[in-house]
């Protein structure tokens, strides 16, 4: 099991409001967290590496290798829901930092099985041989509009709307997270991201990429594709290795 992460401030922000945290555990597996903030001044970025920082250190302490599948995604939604409380009591009792919030892509993967816990417009893409699919869903206002056939998907891709999310750390006192399970095995892939990347980049072209490229090569060239095509948004990968 091999993981990277890369983040770039990209082209047009002033200052770079999403947050990864990763790294493998005592049994080999290996985890990765990836937050897009939001909110006025810094705000975003408080939000969103609070939460990030905040699953690392419980998912460090509290971590058994022995967990089951059910304990497993127990464990991980209450580290996520903590989080979650962190961040809402934080921008509930300080007026600067009022409104912020984060989303978030956790995934965990042992030798047999990503687990994925979802919130917000960032996304978890899985690459088995040569094929790609997004595993999670957006939880944003275009989204909704494709599930009720307002539009297509290829109109959501440029829709003025599209960073308007549904979803997302510290807003509530309690959030509705996905819980997304998925077969990994050896020579499988996962890639977390933020918009910013998914916004600019076709499912298809990373494939491409990943067939071509490997660990931090295939990180630096995303980046670098996402601030050719435009780079108006912070970009963030992470890229897991069955």
């Amino acid at each position: 099991m091999e993981i990277f992460a890369q983040s770039d401030i990209g082209l047009v922000r002033h200052n770079n409001e999403d947050a990864c945290r990763f790294g493998t555990l005592s049994d080999n597996t290996a985890w990765s967290v990836v937050c897009d903030g939001m909110g006025g001044a810094n705000a975003g970025n408080v939000a969103s590496t609070v939460a990030a920082e905040t699953v690392e250190k419980l998912l460090n302490k509290g971590y058994q290798p022995n967990f089951n599948d059910d304990q497993t995604v127990d464990f991980l939604t209450d580290i996520v829901q903590k989080a979650n409380s962190k961040v809402y009591k934080m921008q509930r009792d300080d007026e600067a930092l009022s409104g912020m919030g984060t989303t978030l892509e956790l995934v965990l993967a042992t030798h047999t099985t990503a687990h994925v816990i979802h919130a917000g417009d960032s996304r978890v893409y899985g690459i088995r041989g040569n094929m790609i699919q997004q595993i999670t869903v957006d939880h944003s206002v275009v989204q909704q509009m494709v599930d009720k056939g307002e539009i297509t998907p290829e109109e959501a891709q440029h829709h003025p709307n599209k960073n308007y999310i549904t979803r997302a750390l510290g807003i509530n006192p309690d959030i509705h997270l996905d819980y997304i399970e998925v077969p990994f095995t050896k020579g499988d892939i996962m890639i977390l991201c933020t918009d910013g990347l998914s916004n600019y980049i076709s499912m298809e072209a990373i494939l491409d990429m990943a067939h071509n490229s490997f660990g931090d090569e295939l990180a630096d060239k995303l980046i670098k594709t996402a601030k050719d095509l435009g780079g108006s948004d912070n970009i963030t990968v992470s890229i897991i290795y069955g």
